[in-house]
């Protein structure tokens, strides 16, 4: 039903930005709660942030609060990850992550509450 892939990820210098972007397909994008997700190189799958449905509600791991921002753009079912002030240790395959619901501000910050993934989209921070 939904399709989910994200882009945007490339080598940037530690303290550089960048933007992922997730595209979502289907009809009902709005009613989605979309998320975040990342995992480096042998270790599981983490948290990174999360939005609901309404766009009025936002959390993000301890890890990234204060230096990355997401964002949803509705007109165009896409969902972003600003990243600021990267760090080395923000090295990961990112995954965005969706789950229809019927509670606007509801969110979720564990993987299993997801029910749509992308494939990943890989970021490396070195210099």
């Amino acid at each position: 039903q939904v399709q989910l892939v994200e882009s945007g990820g490339r080598l940037v210098q530690p303290g550089g930005s960048l933007r992922l972007s997730c595209a979502a397909s289907g009809r009902t994008f709005s009613r989605f709660a979309m998320g975040w997700f990342r995992q480096a190189p042998g270790t599981e799958r983490k948290f990174v942030a999360a939005i609901s449905s309404n766009n009025h509600r936002l959390f993000y791991s301890d890890s990234v609060k204060g230096r990355f921002t997401i964002s949803r753009d509705y007109a165009n079912n896409m969902v972003y990850l600003q990243m600021n002030s990267l760090k080395p240790e923000d090295t990961a395959v990112y995954y965005c992550a969706g789950r229809e619901i019927d509670n606007s501000d509801i969110y979720y910050i564990t993987e299993a509450d997801y029910e749509y993934w992308g494939q990943g989209t890989q970021v490396t921070v070195s210099s």
